[in-house]
């Protein structure tokens, strides 16, 4: 019976603080707000992504960069998050009901991306960052998405407009110009949309203020 006792309260214990993880503290990070708009007063919600930025979200999950990098800007009184310009206030559950799958991770391996869109808009420093992040990076661990890229040897009466322009030291070898692939493409569409911070939504004024007050 006592054994039973036991057994019981640890059940009642596990349970309770797989709740507190899995729940409570969610709801406690990003607020309990109202996921839906209100098609009575026109609450602004997130842009949807458009057909190239799901292509790269596909992209993204693909090659598993969700496994390094979070979506998820936490509020100062947890993380340094906003210290970090990694945005200007802290995510909150409205800025993802209009992704059909949210990228929040569980890792940061390497920087939050919510607002990369905003941080680092640059296509021409992303797309040498992805062909080698040593290009940009010098000593990061992250791995090299040269697959995306497509290189040719130049043709001197076409050379292609969008060619990376390596710095010296670096690229293919000399003739050669590299391209990125309609993959690449679609992957900096959805990186540049990512402006989780700029979203004027019914809570930005509240989590901005709250930022600004630690």
């Amino acid at each position: 019976m006592h054994k039973f006792r036991y057994i019981f309260i640890g059940f009642m214990l596990t349970f309770f603080s797989s709740w507190c993880g899995l729940v409570l503290l969610p709801v406690w990070g990003l607020g309990n707000f109202k996921q839906a708009p209100d098609p009575e007063t026109g609450e602004m919600i997130p842009p949807y992504l458009s057909d190239l930025e799901k292509r790269g979200r596909d992209v993204y999950i693909a090659n598993g960069c969700v496994y390094c990098h979070s979506q998820q800007v936490h509020p100062a009184r947890v993380r340094t998050d906003i210290a970090r310009g990694w945005g200007v206030r802290r995510t909150v559950a409205r800025d993802y009901m209009t992704q059909e799958i949210a990228q929040m991770g569980t890792m940061r391996t390497g920087p939050d991306l919510a607002n990369i869109g905003v941080r680092n808009p640059s296509e021409t420093w992303n797309y040498l960052h992805l062909y080698d992040p040593q290009i940009t990076s010098k000593g990061s661990i992250m791995p090299p998405f040269r697959f995306l890229f497509d290189t040719k040897k130049i043709d001197p009466e076409n050379p292609s407009a969008d060619a990376l322009n390596f710095p010296k030291g670096f690229g293919p070898g000399r003739g050669y110009e590299v391209t990125p692939n309609e993959d690449m493409r679609a992957l900096m569409a959805y990186l540049q949309s990512l402006k989780l911070s700029s979203y004027e939504i019914p809570e930005a004024a509240a989590a901005r203020a709250e930022s600004q007050a630690k």
